[in-house]
């Protein structure tokens, strides 16, 4: 392997493409995620199948593997009954599948920590609406044990993700500090809007001056959203921008399945490193195929 470079040494000489959705490859594998722990709870009971998706993606060609961190809170695991020395030992595990899954790969590959927001750890769509009633304080509270025990792991960078509001950020930018970690961090949003409704222009805002944040941008939102917000990002910013939306499929909450057909489509996403991204991969229900498609296209963006 060639010298090994930081992650944001890498964005700024290069365009890297990041995995696809952790939870629709597991269950691929054959998991079922059906449970408030999402794929969190196989941090504990099958620990293989993580790293069975993350080695997937590797060979998809992802250069940046997020762990599966998304779902794991101390408060979460709680409820499970595993305590606090437990549940830091399983979100340190899912750095090391990320890290193992990397040292197998040809070249360099980076692991991100995901921080994810709230409303994930409440398993009830919360964190597509953001605005949980909480202070900027308490949300800060929150995150900052996970943070730690990620931090403590030894991620290449957290990502602080599928965030839904300002508020929250602000919130994750505290936690971060002094954790010895880079972060990016990662709206959801509607439009050019957040979930909450705020102007991406003010939430990127936010990280404009903040040296530990590597890169801002947008995930788990429509490719139709995704394309002008890198341009949003980048201009309030002046940072690498990362891009992960879904597939384009929608989520029926009733029914418990994905609606309609995807639009994720890499020949499109090929032209969003000219705006400003420098990361680029999927979300929910963009799997290892469309990732190599990505891969091919952003290696080759003559061809489609």
């Amino acid at each position: 392997m060639a010298h090994a470079r930081t992650l944001a040494e890498a964005l700024a000489d290069d365009v890297l493409v990041l995995d696809g959705g952790l939870s629709n490859q597991l269950e691929a594998q054959g998991c079922d995620l059906r449970d408030e722990l999402w794929s969190a709870r196989l941090l504990a009971d099958g620990p293989e199948q993580i790293a069975a998706a993350h080695t997937a993606y590797v060979r998809a060609g992802a250069r940046v593997l997020i762990t599966a961190g998304y779902q794991a809170t101390f408060e979460g695991f709680a409820r499970r009954g595993i305590d606090r020395a437990e549940t830091a030992r399983l979100l340190g595990r899912s750095v090391e599948l990320g890290r193992a899954a990397a040292e197998g790969a040809a070249e360099q590959v980076w692991v991100a920590g995901s921080v994810g927001p709230y409303g994930a750890m409440l398993a009830d769509g919360s964190e597509y609406r953001g605005r949980y009633g909480l202070t900027v304080a308490e949300l800060e509270r929150f995150h900052r044990p996970r943070v730690e025990a990620l931090a403590a792991a030894g991620p290449d960078v957290l990502a602080l993700e599928t965030v839904p509001d300002v508020d929250e950020a602000e919130a994750l930018l505290r936690a971060v500090e002094g954790c010895g970690v880079p972060v990016w961090l990662s709206y959801t949003i509607a439009g050019e809007r957040t979930r909450a409704g705020q102007r991406l222009t003010e939430a990127f805002a936010l990280a404009a001056g903040n040296d530990q944040v590597i890169a801002v941008g947008v995930n788990c939102c429509e490719p139709e959203d995704a394309g002008g917000a890198v341009e949003i990002a980048a201009a309030a910013t002046g940072k690498p921008v990362v891009v992960y939306p879904n597939s384009g499929e929608v989520w029926d909450a009733e029914a418990r399945a994905w609606r309609g057909s995807g639009s994720f489509d890499p020949g499109r996403m090929r032209e969003w490193p000219a705006a400003g991204a420098r990361l680029l991969g999927g979300c929910c229900r963009v799997g290892p195929e469309r990732i190599a498609a990505l891969a091919a296209a952003l290696a080759d963006p003559a061809e489609g």
